[in-house]
């Protein structure tokens, strides 16, 4: 039997026909359902409402972060867990209404202590309150020991020192300070007192020098000047001369020679060598 000879017959292509046509109809109703549950699902996960859900609860005391997600505990309150427990200001001591920190600092005549407490500074006699409120110092004519402020008591011929560090007191012009005394200062003839407060407390007048706790005159030989400089004799020979002894000697300049840039010594001009108190020329 050939294919072509094969025909169906009506009642047969009606009934497949119907066949197909119910199962397309239940594919279709099948996926419209499944896409229905999966939509309504996904917006259930995408929901706000849905994750809040799965957070913990925003506790009493509490708002929302003004950025990001999350709560915050109000002013006055500091978080604990997941609760805003109050903070407790101590005695003497005023709310700072932040969000960081202890919440409270103490008043201006009080210090914080251990443990959350503010007690009074105790300024004793002698002393005033510092400006920051929460330590102390003591008046001008007084010094610090412990937790006291003792008066200083001034040697004559003394003077209170500004300086906040060193000695509390100085002694006047013409005294140094001996011990817890300020004695007079022995100035030599011939010398002046120098203000230096170290070191010697006087020095000699120009024309005089220092030896033995004196001061000497500079006695200036022939042919030199009075020269003050902190070293030498006190005197410097003019140019053309050369200290000899106690004296100046005139350079006796040898051939080929010039006096160098001081005056007071020789040296061969160029191309010319010193040699035994000459300049002889260079090979």
């Amino acid at each position: 039997m050939h294919r072509s000879d094969l025909k169906l017959s009506p009642v047969s292509s009606k009934g497949i026909a119907g066949a197909l046509a119910m199962v397309s109809s239940l594919s279709a109703t099948a996926s419209a359902e499944f896409l229905a549950l999966a939509f309504v699902a996904l917006s259930a996960i995408g929901s706000p409402s849905f994750a809040q859900s799965q957070a913990a609860p925003m506790p009493a005391n509490a708002q929302p972060k003004s950025y990001g997600e999350g709560w915050e505990c109000d002013r006055g309150y500091r978080r604990d867990g997941d609760a805003c427990l109050a903070i407790i200001v101590p005695e003497n001591a005023y709310s700072t209404n932040r969000t960081y920190g202890k919440g409270w600092k103490c008043l201006h005549g009080f210090q914080e202590v251990d443990g959350p407490a503010c007690l009074e500074v105790v300024v004793p006699e002698g002393g005033y309150l510092d400006p920051s409120g929460q330590n102390w110092n003591c008046l001008r004519g007084y010094t610090k020991v412990d937790d006291l402020c003792l008066k200083i008591d001034l040697p004559p011929n003394a003077y209170l020192s500004n300086r906040g560090y060193g000695a509390a007191w100085l002694c006047d012009r013409g005294y140094e300070v001996d011990s817890d005394t300020c004695a007079a200062i022995a100035v030599p003839e011939n010398a002046f007192l120098n203000g230096s407060r170290y070191g010697q407390s006087w020095a000699c007048e120009r024309g005089y020098f220092e030896r033995n706790a004196t001061c000497e005159a500079v006695v200036v030989p022939e042919n030199a000047y009075f020269d003050d400089a902190s070293y030498g004799p006190g005197w410097t020979c003019i140019r053309g001369f050369a200290e000899s002894d106690d004296g100046c000697t005139e350079i006796d300049l040898p051939d080929n020679a010039h006096l160098d840039r001081s005056g007071n010594r020789w040296a061969c001009h160029r191309n010319f060598q010193q040699s035994q108190g000459r300049c002889v020329l260079n090979d």
